[in-house]
């Protein structure tokens, strides 16, 4: 089947040092980028991580220190890549919570304007796991009724990730899937805005969920002893908190979100600021007239200049 797309929608899959979103690099990122006419086009780049591959790392996905070693960096070749991907949803497979982060720290790490804030995100292992809890390959031998023949290669995944997802589009469009509320509906659709809606349940504010919406659309802090509070009450009772986070091992992009919020809670100080510094200045009022104003002066007479004369003795 053909996906219903208002704009290209990019499936990409990395290959990495390690699961470390803060600290890992990237060694291979293969993109496919499916294009609203219905055709593809498929990129695949090796990266020089500048940090040595753990063996742990190269057992899985079969690349080692030599296979990368001439290579470009991330800075190199980032241009490239966010030019490839520009105007582009993106999707994978467990993406919104490895793939995008990991992607996001990289462009940030090496300076490069990537602006996601437009864009929609499908992750089809949520899909996946939503309707059916299980892994890729499970998923693809599941939708697609085949095993993935090189397995752990970028390229590969991604390619399966595509198929899986029109595979589930097809079995479960018309399908019922009922929230934690009770809430019956078909999220499941051909639509990138209604799967965007459906693998991003939890409202994250930041990839790394450290901070999510509430049901009133309010960013709370989703971990440790604030989790539950929204972010600007603890700006409020903790300022220190802000700058505990922002020098924290916390992702580039956390903070970058974390950093957003606290301009925005600033400025509503300052705002609150100027109101009441205006609404304490008591405005001047025209000046009253007394109530017992002078008599008006009176000529002097004769019998007055007698008394004076009288009185000072002149």
């Amino acid at each position: 089947m053909k996906l219903n797309l208002k704009r290209p929608l990019a499936f990409f899959d990395l290959e990495t040092t390690g699961v470390n979103v803060a600290s890992d690099r990237i060694v291979e990122i293969s993109i496919l980028k499916a294009m609203p006419d219905g055709t593809e086009d498929v990129k695949t780049l090796r990266i020089n991580p500048g940090i040595p591959i753990p063996i742990e790392s190269s057992l899985i996905h079969g690349i080692y220190d030599e296979d990368i070693r001439n290579e470009r960096t991330f800075k190199q070749a980032g241009e490239e890549l966010a030019r490839f991907l520009d105007d582009c949803d993106l999707a994978g497979y467990n993406s919104n919570r490895f793939d995008i982060p990991v992607l996001m720290e990289e462009f940030l790490r090496a300076g490069i304007d990537f602006d996601i804030e437009n864009r929609h995100f499908v992750d089809v292992q949520n899909i996946f796991h939503q309707m059916e809890q299980r892994t890729l390959k499970a998923a693809y031998q599941f939708y697609c009724g085949k095993d993935i023949e090189n397995a752990h290669s970028a390229e590969a995944d991604i390619k399966a990730t595509y198929e899986v997802l029109k595979a589930q589009i097809e079995r479960y469009q018309n399908q019922n899937w009922e929230d934690k509320k009770g809430i019956v509906s078909q999220p499941v659709q051909n639509n990138i805005e209604a799967l965007h809606a459906f693998t991003n349940l939890n409202k994250p504010v930041d990839f790394a969920a450290r901070m999510v919406y509430n049901e009133d659309g309010v960013e709370v802090i989703n971990f440790g002893k604030h989790k539950g509070r929204p972010v600007e009450d603890v700006f409020q009772s903790e300022p220190s908190y802000y700058n505990w986070m922002l020098n924290g091992d916390f992702p580039l992009y956390t903070k970058r979100c974390l950093e957003k919020i606290w301009n925005r809670f600033n400025a509503k100080k300052d705002q609150l600021r100027i109101e009441r510094q205006t609404a304490a200045v008591t405005p001047k009022t025209e000046q009253s007239t007394p109530q017992n104003p002078k008599e008006e002066a009176k000529p002097l007479t004769n019998d007055h200049l007698e008394q004076l004369k009288m009185k000072f003795g002149k």
